[in-house]
């Protein structure tokens, strides 16, 4: 269960460090060329991080849990 919930984050975690920088630089780039763009809110991309995060958690729990109900001999015998 670990290694599967860990790899998920992982991903996730990569995936938003390289992210976030961007959607800042984005937003200043923007912000400078177009009129009317508001700056970031750090507390959106805040709530929107917790929520990337936890439905990583939640899709890698749910494969996790299945694959812990399969007998192990009954898995190598498929292979």
């Amino acid at each position: 269960m670990k290694l599967v919930l860990r790899q998920a984050l992982t991903l996730s975690g990569i995936g938003l460090a390289i992210g976030l920088p961007i959607a800042f630089a984005v937003n200043r780039i923007m912000a400078s060329v177009i009129f009317g763009i508001v700056s970031v809110n750090p507390a959106v991309l805040l709530g929107f991080t917790a929520l990337l995060l936890l439905l990583a958690l939640v899709s890698g729990y749910v494969p996790a849990r299945r694959a812990m109900r399969v007998d192990p001999m009954a898995a190598l015998r498929y292979e």
